[in-house]
């Protein structure tokens, strides 16, 4: 099995559909082909933005196996687990395990404002139900339940739970986490506007959503940051910093799907009921793309960064 490192650049990629709205894996797997060339670490799929409420656990199974099959030897391949109910959550687990899955992320139970330890049982059943390694989504703002210091102490004993995905939009959240573990659970940032602050106070990674449509860039600030060539880094994430700031939107799927197609890496199909972006709101974020890409930013060479010495 492959050891998943929860370091680096993780991709939650977009789902491709056709213009019937069915799976375009073909598409799915080209945007994935550019940015393992850019040097990203691993791949999340089926995430909210995979339009994870409108796909089907079957749906998502064969995006994992087909990216699995492309590029299982190159990359972390992991898959978002978002249930309401133990029982399903804890079948999709399986069903991952069984088709050879690097790794899960897990949300909270969906759909109902559970309680802190209903929440932390929910997380150490689904844990000891699989020996798959896990990082948990902590995103508060969005999902209204807040995985707390004191739940990830109830959870510090669990070995396959490994890192998580850092969504409080709170930079201090990192130290905070740092403070009271150590070093015991990775930490991935997974806020595109935060992400260098957070690379700086000791994140581990960058689970990102613009990377989708500009994974060189988002590569290369993360490597030149924890080389600590932070000016090189700092100017790259000016740069990036009116496009990052489409992925904290309602319509960040959309936003980020119309990137793709701009850069020549994707298409703009999303399934019901979301719509693609029309009126004066389309104008508005093809005038922020239009700019960030004719100023597009001569990238150092970031690539020959040794990553082993990344820490």
């Amino acid at each position: 099995m492959r050891q998943v490192k929860w370091t680096g650049v993780y991709p939650a990629v977009t789902t491709k559909f056709t213009a019937n709205s069915d799976l375009d894996i073909p598409a799915f797997l080209k945007n994935i082909e550019y940015q393992v060339d850019a040097g990203i670490d691993g791949v999340v799929i089926g995430g909210s933005l995979g339009e994870s409420s409108t796909i089907t656990h079957k749906e998502r199974l064969d995006l994992a196996q087909a990216t699995l099959m492309a590029f299982g030897d190159k990359i972390d391949i992991i898959l978002n687990i978002a249930e309401g109910s133990t029982r399903v959550a804890i079948d999709l687990v399986k069903k991952a395990e069984a088709i050879g899955l690097h790794g899960l992320m897990v949300l909270p139970p969906m759909m109902y404002k559970p309680t802190d330890q209903e929440v932390a049982d929910y997380f150490k059943v689904i844990a000891t139900s699989t020996t798959l390694p896990i990082m948990l989504y902590n995103n508060p703002v969005d999902y209204k339940i807040e995985v707390t210091l004191e739940i990830f102490e109830q959870l510090k004993s669990l070995e396959n739970i490994c890192a998580v995905k850092e969504s409080t939009r709170d930079v201090s959240n990192v130290t905070r986490m740092r403070n009271r573990f150590g070093n015991r659970f990775k930490i991935l940032c997974g806020v595109d506007t935060l992400a260098m602050e957070e690379l700086l106070m000791g994140a581990d990674g960058w689970v990102a959503g613009l990377v989708d449509a500009f994974p060189a860039e988002t590569v290369a600030i993360y490597r030149l940051t924890k080389a600590g060539r932070i000016e090189e880094a700092r100017s790259i994430y000016r740069w990036f910093l009116p496009i990052l700031e489409l992925d904290i939107n309602p319509q960040l799927v959309q936003n980020i799907k119309l990137a793709e197609v701009m850069t020549g890496i994707g298409t703009e199909h999303v399934r019901a009921p979301r719509h693609v972006l029309v009126g004066k709101e389309r104008e508005r974020v093809i005038g922020i793309l239009e700019e960030g890409i004719a100023s597009r930013p001569v990238l150092p060479d970031y690539l020959s960064i040794d990553t082993n010495s990344i820490v």
